[in-house]
């Protein structure tokens, strides 16, 4: 575990495990925890927080002590100064564009449930408010999933 220093400052967070309106409260030390519900032992519950370091849990609550943080974060080594967003795109003549393979191509890949749903909203998209879709071409096959 990491060392505190002397300014950093920890809270006691409770979360009920049985409770829907207030799931979880905030306490700034373990002794005003003890002091408002009574029913719980401050020596066994901090032992459980100073000494082994986990949590105390039981059916009715998850009890953690968590350090407060006061300051941003440092950025890690790792991770990249600059974020930057690539557009994507591509420069073809339009006649060497070759769209419709690419765009059957990415189509034939994709699952049939999927598909369908495509064709529905396109279609959807063209037809006016109240207005069905022409079925006399449709052929109806069954889809597995």
């Amino acid at each position: 575990m990491e060392t505190l220093s002397i300014r950093e400052k920890r809270v006691i967070v409770v979360f009920w495990k049985n409770s829907i309106e207030n799931s979880f409260e905030v306490f700034s030390n373990l002794k005003n925890f003890c002091l408002s519900y009574p029913q719980f032992n401050y020596n066994t519950i901090s032992n459980y927080l100073s000494k082994a370091k986990v949590a105390y849990e039981n059916q009715e609550i998850r009890i953690e002590r968590k350090n407060i943080i006061s300051k941003p974060k440092p950025k890690l080594a790792l991770e990249p100064r600059i974020r930057k967003i690539v557009p994507v795109l591509r420069r073809v003549m339009m006649k060497n564009a070759n769209d419709e393979q690419d765009d059957l191509k990415y189509w034939l890949g994709r699952p049939v449930k999927e598909r369908a749903a495509a064709v529905t909203y396109i279609i959807s998209q063209s037809l006016t408010n109240g207005q069905r879709m022409d079925k006399t071409k449709l052929v109806k096959k069954r889809m597995y999933a």
